[in-house]
């Protein structure tokens, strides 16, 4: 069966609704991180019969394609400490794995009423504090660098292994708020990071088979373009643009964990 009998099996509406919505994630993960939170659901709305390791595996590719290319954009305009990339970027994958390994061991609600109330402090504090990621705050020694750069691997990786929405967002926030980044600087290396840590998680899924190819194909290529105009006007508009799309990415993940709590 060729690809046109794959996508003839779809509803024409649902291919571009899903195309939309990765669009929309890509351009959104290329600022801040937080693509997920907009795809994942998507895509398990319009394809309810997938089953998750399925849905996991079709967004892991989009995702992963969307943020290489934006990886690529920021690293254009942007110089990488590379030792510092390289620490955060090894302790992540490896905290990662730990913390996917202990999702079957642990509970992971009791995590996340605290989530809660902590994305709702980070929305406050951002929104009051207005030159937040907006200008350098910190001049640390490379070794209080990559120390910071270290933990921030271990805290962001353990979390996308244990719960993993919004991810990206923590990683730019990790970056502002420790290491005294903008949010240009911080979003490039969430980016680069990003790519890293899901490169195995990709190579599980696909190995197992699942994932829905040409509805993959569908959600890369959307999410691509998405990542590339997300990328661009991050570069374009700088920090004060960042800001107000992380403080929309934050609001969201409040309603994510609000909901998971409450309801």
């Amino acid at each position: 069966m060729n690809l046109l009998e794959l996508f003839a099996q779809h509803d024409t509406t649902i291919l571009f609704i899903i195309a939309f919505a990765s669009l929309f994630a890509g351009f959104i993960d290329a600022i801040v991180g937080g693509g997920g939170l907009i795809q994942f659901p998507a895509f398990m709305i319009l394809f309810p019969n997938s089953s998750i390791p399925t849905a996991f595996g079709t967004n892991k590719i989009a995702g992963l394609s969307g943020t290489s290319i934006a990886a690529v954009q920021y690293a254009k305009r942007i110089k990488f400490n590379w030792k510092l990339l390289a620490i955060t970027a090894t302790s992540s994958f490896l905290f990662s794995f730990i913390g996917a390994k202990l999702v079957s061991i642990i509970n992971v609600n009791f995590l996340k009423p605290f989530i809660f109330f902590v994305l709702i402090a980070i929305a406050i504090y951002t929104f009051k504090k207005k030159d937040f990621g907006t200008i350098p705050t910190k001049k640390l020694t490379e070794k209080k660098k990559y120390l910071f750069g270290l933990l921030l691997g271990i805290l962001i990786g353990f979390y996308d292994g244990f719960l993993g929405p919004g991810t990206g967002s923590f990683l730019v926030l990790g970056f502002v708020a420790l290491l005294g980044f903008e949010f240009l600087e911080a979003s490039a290396y969430a980016k680069v990071i990003n790519c890293v840590t899901n490169v195995s998680a990709l190579y599980v899924f696909i190995s197992q088979g699942n994932y829905i190819i040409e509805i993959a194909l569908i959600m890369a290529v959307s999410n691509v373009i998405g990542s590339i105009i997300g990328s661009r006007m991050a570069i374009l508009k700088g920090n004060e643009f960042i800001r107000k799309i992380f403080l929309f990415v934050v609001c969201i993940m409040i309603i994510r964990y609000g909901y998971d709590v409450w309801c």
